[in-house]
């Protein structure tokens, strides 16, 4: 499908007009901010908008140079070699714009909550979903992002049976997006005495950081309770009914904290938690009505989906969503070439929205 000139023509419009208005006096620090984020946007694609506009122009004159009777022969292999560029730069900037034109996800440039709970294989699960979390843990050092602890439940093994975490920074959604889903893992646990692989799992969630804009919770709709709080194997570590259990009666969300000594700084938590379900609910809602006639290979929340395999015998990592295997486990789980992988989630994803476009 070739890429429409009038859409090609208002980005350039826009970037011109925006600029105008920037270099104005009259936009108070509101509608700067929302047009500055606007323009910066649009400044990364500008070059390949103008250099696609004025490609047939740049083309005539290049072929002109070519095929008239010009007698300077050197003039016209470096007027045919700029052509050929010229054609294959049209190719680029096409694809960079089509992509760029792409429907975008409004919750890609928000923060993130990331929900790990160990799944089949008891306490070697547990212990994987540990790896995992230390494993994001690198990921947000790496890129200076900030990661902050909401919940976490350890289990008996030193593992964790659960861990919530609120990671923020510049688009994270939009990085982090892909994680969710079933990850599996092959490996010798330490218990076992005679050297077999065991396969274990662990569930990842990541949902888009809601603010109280973006879901609006009534008081009406939640039924909240409080309880003590309790340990590993059940002893009482508060003395007071600290804990918190957040229902969300019409969707029957359920949200439980007690990490906090503070029953209101426990409450808050949960209403920051069940704010991102409700949100990636509603999400999830209008996506499942959108798609109902394709079904994406990239997915992006379904929890019982197994997307990837960490297998530590062969030393590597297999995306099953993009059949892409890395054989650089341990750098993976060290958060170091994290990037790879999700540039190639990224990439297939565009591919099959470019394809739902023709």
């Amino acid at each position: 499908m070739s890429l429409p000139k009038n859409k090609v023509k208002e980005i350039i419009d826009k970037h011109s007009r925006l600029e105008k208005e920037l270099s104005s006096t009259e936009l108070d620090s509101k509608s700067y901010a929302q047009k500055s984020k606007e323009y910066s946007s649009l400044s990364d694609i500008i070059k390949y908008a103008q250099d696609y506009s004025n490609f047939e122009e740049n083309k005539k004159e290049l072929e002109k140079m070519v095929l008239d009777g010009h007698n300077d022969q050197e003039l016209k292999v470096l007027a045919k070699s700029e052509l050929d560029n010229l054609i294959k730069n049209q190719e680029q900037n096409e694809l960079k714009l089509k992509i760029f034109l792409l429907p975008k996800d409004e919750a890609d440039s928000k923060n993130a909550i990331l929900e790990i709970r160990a799944g089949t294989g008891g306490l070697e699960a547990s212990l994987f979903a540990s790896d995992l979390f230390k494993m994001y843990e690198k990921v947000c050092n790496n890129k200076n992002w900030k990661l902050e602890l909401i919940s976490l439940s350890k289990s008996d093994a030193g593992g964790l049976k659960e861990v919530i975490a609120s990671i923020k920074g510049k688009n994270i959604y939009s990085s982090l997006k892909y994680e969710s889903g079933v990850h599996r893992v092959q490996r010798v646990p330490d218990t076992e005495t005679q050297g077999r692989v065991h396969t274990s799992a662990a569930t990842v969630a990541v949902l888009p950081e809601a603010e109280d804009v973006d879901v609006k919770i009534e008081d009406k709709d939640l039924r909240i309770d409080v309880f003590r709080s309790s340990g590993p194997g059940g002893q009482s570590v508060n003395t007071t009914d600290s804990a918190v259990r957040v229902t969300h009666i019409p969707s029957g969300i359920v949200v439980s904290q007690q990490d906090e000594k503070s029953q209101i700084r426990n409450r808050e938590k949960a209403l920051k938690i069940l704010r991102s379900r409700l949100y990636e609910f509603e999400r999830k809602k209008i996506d499942d009505q959108r798609s109902r006639d394709r079904k994406s290979k990239i997915g992006t929340g379904d929890r019982s989906e197994r997307i990837r395999t960490y297998n530590f015998p062969q030393g590597r990592v297999t995306d099953h969503r993009i059949n892409l295997t890395l054989h650089k486990l341990e750098e993976f789980m060290q958060g170091e070439i994290f990037d790879e992988l999700i540039e190639n989630l990224d990439l297939q994803a565009q591919e099959e929205q470019l394809e739902n476009l023709n």
